[in-house]
């Protein structure tokens, strides 16, 4: 009965049952869940999970949706052509964009429900940096939706945006 409380003493012999029972014991999985070891190495892979998401840079996570077109000014004719000022506009830091190419537009009555009504456009290059210039050829006055595709330095995907433009008389 004393080696259930000290253990086994040196050169005794146990009943089988107990060897099993102590050998099963210490190879058990419930045991080495418990160990220092295994916490220790659950805490320095959750640690450096964390440690890379909290560090990740913002600017890798960029997207389209970082973008907006604005109006930059008021509107000019150019003979019989508008001109329409638009300014690309980086949302998180307000800067405009700068070196943007327009790789597509398309204006129509939209707005006033005339969507089959088109106009060709033009993209002209402008003075101002982060400032682009497109004449529109519209052959009545009205609201027009001016729909824009860039493509940005370092941005893997086109940049889309819409805007309501009111062609005066």
């Amino acid at each position: 009965m004393n080696f259930l409380f000290f253990g086994p003493r040196r050169g005794s012999i146990l009943p089988a049952y107990t060897a099993e029972a102590q050998m099963g014991s210490d190879m058990s999985i419930i045991g080495f869940r418990n160990t220092r070891g295994l916490w220790a190495r659950q805490f320095t892979i959750t640690a450096l999970a964390l440690a890379t998401i909290i560090l990740t840079p913002q600017w890798s996570v960029a997207a389209p949706q970082d973008y907006k077109f604005e109006i930059a000014g008021p509107l000019a004719k150019s003979g019989k052509a508008t001109v329409i000022k638009v300014r690309l506009v980086h949302i998180p830091d307000g800067k405009p964009v700068a070196g943007a190419v327009i790789t597509q537009t398309k204006f129509d009555m939209g707005p006033d429900g005339m969507a089959g009504m088109t106009a060709p456009t033009k993209v002209v290059s402008a003075k101002e940096p982060g400032i682009y210039q497109i004449e529109a050829d519209s052959p009545m006055t009205g609201k027009w939706g001016l729909s824009i595709a860039a493509k940005v330095q370092g941005e893997t995907e086109t940049v889309h945006g819409a805007l309501t433009v009111a062609i005066p008389k």
